[in-house]
């Protein structure tokens, strides 16, 4: 783990795996750059399980978005363009010129976003349990003016209910309860401008404008970005290939890390990004 100063904000990061590997006749090349971008409420941690599942083949690099995690806080309005700068400096300060990247929810916008402004640094976008629009903006309002009379912790139960299956809380009761304290203890301020740069944003025009091979894929019990919502994401999306994990939630790498990383290693692999 490191912190990186980008744009005058320091950033906490994660970035593993091989630098190099070698190749037959031609000297070392970069490994392969996977990005992961989390949703919200979350901090990197939401990619562990699937990192741990893939080996040392690739270079994966996590990072906390403004206002979650260790990064720094953020008190004052951003967008999430805001977050796509700050991906992009930190891919900039780490030399990485062409990634895989990953992103669930909020995540997926980002990724979205970094491939409409920074093309040279995607090679190929994951969008997961997210969409070009999530939401509405009077849910987005009556979700803020919730945690600023309340707190966060008031809709920690309800969010399990649509991060997680039923049977997920039924059976995994101790996981589910870490990870609605991790939602809990998030920066309430952080959390509402994060909730307000999606409620803003739309990126509709970007989803068309992909140009990179791209997976789009949904939970069948996602009560945050159902199927269909994905659905019609991967449908501007030119090329995208679309599957749903069956019985998970919002956050699938939690859920189901090994079918997550399967998909993930065979969309790369099929489109020889890796």
């Amino acid at each position: 783990m490191a912190f990186l100063e980008v744009g005058g904000r320091v950033i906490h990061i994660a970035d593993e795996g091989p630098r190099m590997i070698g190749t037959a006749g031609d000297g070392p090349r970069a490994a392969p750059a996977l990005v992961f971008a989390n949703s919200l409420g979350t901090d990197f941690r939401l990619w562990d399980a699937v990192v741990a599942r893939l080996g040392d083949r690739f270079r994966t690099i996590r990072f906390d978005k403004r206002g979650h995690g260790l990064s720094a806080d953020a008190a004052e309005p951003f967008s999430i363009e805001d977050h796509v700068d700050d991906l992009a400096g930190v891919l900039d300060r780490l030399a990485v010129t062409s990634a895989v990247v990953i992103g669930l929810s909020v995540g997926g916008m980002i990724a979205l976003g970094l491939a409409a402004r920074r093309p040279d640094l995607v090679r190929g976008l994951v969008l997961s349990n997210t969409a070009h629009r999530i939401g509405s903006d009077e849910m987005w309002d009556a979700r803020i003016s919730t945690i600023r009379a309340h707190g966060l912790a008031t809709i920690a139960d309800a969010v399990m209910e649509r991060w997680f299956s039923p049977e997920f809380r039924r059976d995994h009761a101790s996981e589910v309860a870490g990870w609605r304290a991790m939602l809990a203890r998030t920066p309430a301020e952080g959390y509402i401008a994060t909730c307000a740069a999606i409620r803003d944003g739309d990126y509709e025009a970007a989803a068309r404008g992909v140009t990179v091979p791209t997976l789009c894929i949904a939970g069948s019990a996602d009560g945050s970005t159902p199927p269909e919502v994905v659905a019609r994401m991967a449908d501007l999306v030119p090329g995208a290939f679309f599957t749903i994990v069956p019985g998970v939630g919002h956050l699938p790498p939690v859920e189901a890390p090994d079918a997550f990383a399967n998909l993930l290693t065979t969309f790369i692999a099929e489109n020889r990004l890796g």
